[in-house]
């Protein structure tokens, strides 16, 4: 059973601060999490161990997921760099 991908009002903003083509990637690794949420390379925060975090090139992909109700929640979408500052 497919999971449902939430994302919050945060995430978005942030991935449409992106350049397109990162929009264009990052996009369909969060619509390949609805089929797999835990993905090759996926990795649990270590501070946040509800967390999760996707790489896709310099950028990630912050998420949470609730296997009870089948549903991944995009909690952050940023650069290496800054993402983890603002958690």
């Amino acid at each position: 059973m497919p999971y449902s991908i939430a994302i919050l009002p945060t995430a978005l903003r942030d991935l449409a601060r992106l350049p397109a083509p990162e929009q264009k990637r990052l996009s369909r690794k969060i619509d390949q999490l609805a089929q797999d949420p835990s993905p090759p390379g996926t990795r649990r925060l270590h501070g946040k161990r509800e967390y999760f975090r996707l790489r896709s090139g310099d950028y990630r992909i912050i998420y949470a997921v609730e296997d009870d109700g089948h549903r991944v929640l995009v909690v952050k979408v940023g650069h290496r760099r800054e993402i983890y500052e603002r958690l």
